[in-house]
Parts: C-alpha cells; structure tokens; sequence
C-alpha cells in the first residue's frame, strides 16, 4: 500500500506552482486530493494532469472546487458544507494559497491592497483551517505554509522591504499555527507551520524580483523619469520581460500608451534603457539571495512538495505538533531589532509641540495608560490630540475626553485619519509623534472558535489599523511622500504603536499568550520592514516604533518604561538605532 493511500488532502491554491506540485506528490502516494483556486482554466489542467499520476489500484480521485478564493466566506463556507454533507473526511487540509500583494515602500502602499493581501494570507488561513474542522476528526493535520522573511527566532526579525503586508500577514501565520495546536489540541488534531525559503517559481523570477527592482529605480531615479512616471510605467514594462528577452514591440506601445506629447521614439528609447536597469538590478537581488545559501540552490516545487508530505507523516507530526520549520537555509545577517528597555535619554522638553494620540481601548488598563502618557507629555510641555475609535466603550471615551482635547472618529478610515491629524495640527501645531494604543486582546475564549465577523474585527484593530494610522501620519510628516520618495529624505517624525499586551497574571495559561502573540506576530516583521525602508531606502530619520507591553511572566505592564520608550522615540539618537521593538517589561 502506498504511504498516503485512502487518505485525503485539501491544498489551497492548486491550480499551479507549489500548491500544485503538493496535490502532485500526495497523488503519487496514493491519496485523494481537492484542489482549489480562483480560475478554473488551470484548475481543470492540473487535474488533467494529476489524474494522469493515480497510481493503479489507489483508489485515489481529484476533484475540483473553481472559483474559490480563500479570502471569500461564503465560497469557503460553500466549499466544507458540501464535503460536510457528503460526509466526506478530511485527513490535511495544506494552507498554501497566496499572493505577493503590493510590492512597494509601505508609504506608496495602497491600503485596499494591504489589507486584501491580509485577507488572502493570514484570515483565508484562519478561515479555512476553522471551516475544515467541520470535516476532520482526531489524527488530521493542518499544514500552513509561510514564508522565511519575518522571524527567524521569536526574537529576530528579518525585514522584507517593499512587502510590508506579506510579511505582517506571515509573520501572524506562524504564530496562528502555534496557536491552533494549543486550542486544537482536545480535538486531536495537529498544527504545524513550514517556511520553505526561496524556491524556483514564476512568480519570483517574473513578478516579486522585478517589481521590488522598479521600487528600487522608483525610490533612486531614472535618467529625466519622475517617480510617478517610473511607477505609470513599471506595470506595463514587467509585463514585457521575456524568458530570452524582451519585448521590444511590447516596450514601443507601451511609450505610445503613455507618451502624452513626448517624443515617443525617445521615450522607447528611454523605457528600454529602464527596463534593463529593472531586470539588472532583479538578477542582482536573486543572486545576493541565492549567496546566502551554502549550495547556492533555491528548492524546487517538488522538493517542498515532499517536504510537506514528510510533516505529514504521523509520527513526525507529533513529535512537530506546534512548530515552525524552519526550512528556508538562508544564511540572513539579522540586526537586533527587539530589544527590552528603551536607552535611556535625557528628559525632552516638549514645548509648545503636538503629539497626537489615536486610540483603540479595550478596557479601563488602556485608558488609564492613555492618561498617563499624555499627562507624561503634557507635564513636560507639550499638546495633546486624542482620537478616539468609534468602537471603544463609551465610559473609556468619557474617562479619556474628560482630561484630554479628544474626538471619537472612525480610526480605520484613511480618510478621517487624514482630516484629523490635518486638524491637530492646524489647532495646536506641529505634530512631533503620533501614538497609536491598539488596546489589550479582548477575552476571547478560544480564537478558532470565532464566527468570521469577530476575527475580522480583530485583524481590523491590530494589523489593518496600525496600519492606516502609521502611513497616515507618513504623508502628514511627509506630504506627497508615497508618489515622491525623494521628498522622505532627512525628513523627521515620530510613530508609536502601542500593544498589544500579554496577558496578565500568576496562571496564565500558553493558549492566552499564544492569542496574543498571533497579533504581534503581525507588528513585528511589520515594524522592522517599514524601518528598513525609511533609514535605508528613503534615507529619512522618520521612525516607526512599536511597544509591547506585558511579559511572559504575566507581570503587571509598567507605563513609565513606555514613556521612556516615547522619550528615546523622539530623541535624535533613536534615527541610528536597529531595535525598533521594545519588549519593555521583559527582562531576558
């Protein structure tokens, strides 16, 4: 009997690539698999093909579900009540489908595309993980993939620049699948996570290292082209990078398309010339990649594809149970971005400047953290602006509104981030910080036992939030930034992210912390990537800081070290420094 035979896998995004080479490889050991994706076209190739590996006397079937994208509710919902009512079992479902979502810097960043790659990576993860629970009984495995950009160890971070929402979203994977072998447990059943590393496929080669080289050319320059020239033309021209070539009668429409009154033999020119630079400066970035592994080998489809199957294997999966593998081989030289107390600085005198705080409280602890950092600020000099969301308690907006200049406004809207810090600062002046407080981890009870609507609320207040917020307060610091890199340049200012904490108390238990910790596994790799590309690709001393308070002792948080966090934020030595994270109540 082959190794899988009789049993079935579920492989998210399967149509092609790896997701592809994993249905391929569990067809070969005799199981039957599902394969799923948005576009039936190469669903029904690869099902062709697959059907064409049963091996004789498996038993084995492929069956197809097109159209659903694992970002979608209703189509996974769908999707599981159908193999629900067919009282089909399900023995691995293999989270594989993703995106590579905008590759850009995080200012040039269009947030609809931030959160929809959240969508697709972290809560089509979190969804179809949840949903497969209605068909799997005791001994079946979940199987994330992830990536080796975010952490290596839980206190390194490998920065991703221009793929500040990736590495959000799979830095949050990997802690969600600890997460699910803590709350899975009585049920039986196995969580683990895998980052396989660089591995040969088209969407590397023909879309992550071409664009991350626009970005690149974008943020330098390129010959008489502004940056928005640059970025109107960028799509088009990647779409004109052949396999042996390009396409030269591809690059000439493309001027045409574009030339609005210029020379269009000259603009030709001029974007031929762009997009050798582009396709240099690719090979360049896959080749320093592929130096930091000892064989200088990217894996193949197939090797990862085995590779899965192996954490597959019953008795391996036990032993595993909870881990990220890391797979990667990648040799990366990691700075120590987290670190515990902020350096101590002298006092600042915030005289006469604004700080301006956007708040998302959950209980009374956060308010009263609120109170005490703008009475910090207030006491040595400076002006205070609080914005409330929408969805604090109204006793929280009251205990904050009563001592402070404050206004409930809807903090998820880029738009209203916008108009309200315009607003602080044409009322009070020049803002020098903005302070974001994401609020404590509501009790949550079990996090895989959510309905869609409370997951997605807290992907909203910890990830997509933050998220608004910070890029909000870049173009305020930094006005036409995101089109204009080259206006970041020496550019000053300040961001804090505050939260969110771990849980408090003597018994604590590892699935609290570990809910927690799926939300800061987003902040983190987020943080340390929007840094990355504001010190050393923007060349600004514009600073994103994010403050975990809380320890894994479960000691009460201090609120004077976040002050000091803020004081240190603010002052000019905090532009040189790697650690852009601090745990400030640890002490390890």
């Amino acid at each position: 009997m082959l190794k899988f035979q009789n049993k079935l896998a579920l492989v998210t995004g399967s149509g092609t690539g790896i997701g592809k080479a994993i249905a391929t490889k569990f067809i070969e050991e005799g199981a039957s698999v599902v394969i799923l994706g948005r576009r039936q076209a190469p669903l029904e190739e690869a099902a062709k093909e697959l059907e064409g590996k049963i091996p004789r006397d498996s038993n084995a079937t492929v069956r197809i579900f097109a159209g659903v994208d694992v970002a979608d509710e209703g189509a996974i919902n769908s999707m599981f009540d159908t193999l629900k009512n067919e009282n089909i079992t399900l023995d691995y479902i293999i989270n594989n489908a993703g995106v590579s979502g905008p590759v850009t810097c995080f200012a040039n960043s269009p947030l609809d595309e931030f959160k929809s790659t959240i969508a697709i990576h972290l809560t089509g993860t979190f969804w179809g993980s949840v949903q497969a629970l209605k068909v799997m009984k005791e001994g079946a495995k979940i199987i994330t993939i992830s990536t080796f950009f975010t952490e290596e160890r839980p206190l390194e971070q490998r920065p991703y620049r221009f793929r500040s929402p990736y590495t959000a979203s799979q830095g949050a994977k990997n802690r969600l699948a600890e997460l699910m072998s803590w709350e899975l447990t009585d049920k039986g059943i196995i969580s683990i996570a895998t980052n396989p590393g660089p591995v040969h496929s088209d969407r590397i080669y023909k879309t992550v290292y071409p664009k991350a080289a626009a970005e690149f050319v974008r943020v330098g320059g390129f010959e008489d082209m502004t940056p928005v020239e640059v970025e109107e033309a960028k799509d088009d021209l990647l779409e004109c990078i052949l396999a042996d070539g390009m396409d030269k009668e591809g690059i000439a429409k493309t001027a045409e398309k574009l030339a609005d009154g210029k020379d269009v033999a000259k603009l030709t020119e001029t974007f031929t010339n762009l997009l050798t630079k582009i396709q240099t400066i690719a090979e360049k970035v896959q080749s320093n990649t592929s130096h930091m592994i000892a064989n200088q080998e990217f894996l193949s489809q197939t090797q990862v594809a085995e590779s899965v199957l192996n954490l597959c294997d019953d008795e391996i999966a036990k032993i595993i149970n909870g881990k990220v593998i890391p797979g990667d081989r990648v040799f990366y030289p990691v700075k120590a971005h987290i670190g515990t107390a902020a350096p101590g600085v002298h006092q600042p005198d915030f005289g006469g400047k604004a700080v301006v705080f956007t708040i998302d409280a959950t209980d009374k602890t956060d308010a009263d953290r609120v109170e005490f950092l703008a009475g910090h600020i207030e006491k040595n000099g400076g002006k205070i602006a609080c914005f409330i969301s929408q969805s604090t308690p109204a006793n929280l907006q009251d205990q904050i509104s009563g001592k402070f200049h404050s206004h409930v406004v809807d903090i998820t809207s880029p738009e209203e981030v916008a108009k309200w810090l315009n607003t602080a600062k044409t009322n009070i002046g020049e803002i020098l910080g903005v302070i974001h407080v994401t609020g404590k981890l509501p009790e949550v009870g079990k996090l895989t036992e959510l309905n869609r609507a409370r997951w997605e609320e807290l992907v909203a207040k910890f990830i997509s939030t933050p998220a608004t917020v910070a890029q909000g307060a870049l173009e305020q610091f930094v006005p036409g930034g995101g089109k204009d890199p080259r206006l970041f340049k020496d550019k000053s200012g300040s961001i804090m992210i505050v939260g969110p904490d771990l849980p408090i108390g003597r018994k604590v238990t590892g699935t609290q912390r570990a809910q927690a910790e799926v939300f800061r596994g987003a902040l983190r790799p987020f943080t340390t990537t929007v840094n990355q590309e504001l010190s050393d690709v923007l060349k600004s001393k514009i600073r994103l800081f994010t403050i975990f308070p809380g320890s894994v002792t479960g000691a009460e948080p201090n609120n004077e070290r976040i002050a000091e966090a803020f004081n240190f934020l603010v002052s000019d030595s905090s532009a040189s420094s790697s650690e852009v994270i601090f745990c400030v109540d640890e002490s390890r």
